[in-house]
């Protein structure tokens, strides 16, 4: 069971902070998020296969651990361990889920964040690589953003598999 609360109490503690116990990355966000999703109780399986599955295990880890546009094809593909079901909008997000980002909208995700709290309905998230603690899921005060940005949605399913 995928324990929410848990996920997000690890997204706060960490949000501006590296964690010791796993390996840093120039561009952390998804190492970051998997953090959090792993803290939540998310399985991992695919070792030593860094292209199959969700892990970090000895040294090393999959794709989808560490790099934006390999967990949203993960999140959006599993139906085994870790599994995601995508909506159509932030609004349905709760704490606990996921956002991918395609700033460029050129089908290359580069960005991953964690939703960690609601405001009016509309959710805040926490994020590394330029560590932010409940900003506004749109980045529209960012560098990165553009006009063109695509976002998914993944709610992340509360049991495994």
């Amino acid at each position: 069971m995928y324990d929410r609360e848990a996920a997000v109490q690890y997204a706060n503690k960490w949000w501006n902070d590296y964690n010791p116990a796993y390996p840093k990355f120039d561009v952390d966000c998804t190492n970051f998020v998997s953090q959090c999703l792993r803290a939540g109780g998310a399985p991992m399986w695919g070792y030593p296969n860094r292209e199959r599955g969700w892990w970090i295990q000895g040294g090393t880890w999959s794709f989808s651990w560490s790099t934006s546009h390999s967990l949203r094809w993960y999140l959006g593909t599993s139906t085994k361990g870790l599994t995601a079901t995508r909506v159509t909008s932030a609004d349905l997000l709760e704490p606990g889920d996921v956002i991918s980002y395609d700033f460029e909208n050129d089908g290359r995700f580069d960005h991953s964040t964690i939703v960690t709290a609601k405001v009016g309905g509309v959710p805040l998230v926490n994020a590394h690589t330029y560590n932010v603690s409940h900003r506004d899921w749109t980045y529209k005060d960012s560098y990165a953003s553009t006009p063109e940005a695509r976002y998914i949605f993944f709610k992340i399913n509360d049991h495994f598999s």
